[in-house]
Parts: C-alpha cells; structure tokens; sequence
C-alpha cells in the first residue's frame, strides 16, 4: 500500500531530517504519476493541437508564395 511505503525509512537515513522525508515522499509520488497512462482525451486534443498547428503553418506557406 502507497501509506506504507511513505512511513517506511530507507536504510541508511538520517533520523530528523525533515529534507529526507519530503525527498522520499515526492519521489514515491513522481513514481505513481509517472505510472499513469495519458488519457485519451489529452492525446486527442494534443492530435487536434498538431493538426491545428499544420494548417496553419500550410497556409502561411501559401500565402508567402
């Protein structure tokens, strides 16, 4: 469970120090987030990002000539 891992000390740390608690909770955050697929809504907008952005640059482009 994600409570335990946050409450268990690595070997080796420095009793005390609040810098290694903060570290060690960020990292296992970053962890879970960077588990996490990107969901399909944000892959397509990023699509229509990129088609938009093609477009646009296509007709920049033509209007130069």
């Amino acid at each position: 469970m994600m409570v335990d891992k946050i409450h268990k000390k690595p070997e080796g740390a420095k009793h005390g120090d609040p810098n290694e608690a903060i570290s060690r909770k960020l990292k296992l955050l970053y962890s879970a987030v960077e588990g996490e697929g990107i969901p399909d809504r944000f892959l397509d907008l990023l699509e229509k990002l990129d088609l938009a952005e093609n477009a646009a640059s296509g007709s920049d482009d033509a209007e130069r000539r």
